[in-house]
């Protein structure tokens, strides 16, 4: 299944992108897609604790199951005053 990946912040910084479209097995939660990215890239690997994930624009966890054609976007906490 085909996947939209959208980098912000940090996150844009460690990926050497905004955008990308990734293909992945059939029933990949986020979990595994942030591994995945994460050996392709271990920039990322760093940002693991300070990583929010958002499929199709609303907040998920690790364990939320993808589907073809999800957007996932990847951007750390943001903090206000």
């Amino acid at each position: 299944m085909r996947l939209k990946l959208r980098f912000f912040a940090s996150h844009r910084e460690a990926m050497g992108n905004e955008r990308r479209t990734v293909e992945v097995p059939e029933g990949t939660n986020v979990g595994q897609l942030l591994d995945r990215l994460a050996v392709e890239n271990p920039a990322l690997k760093k940002l693991e604790g300070h990583t929010i994930v958002a499929v199709n624009q609303e907040q998920v966890e690790r364990g939320h199951r993808l589907k073809d054609g999800d957007e996932v976007a990847m951007y750390p906490p943001v903090g206000g005053g």
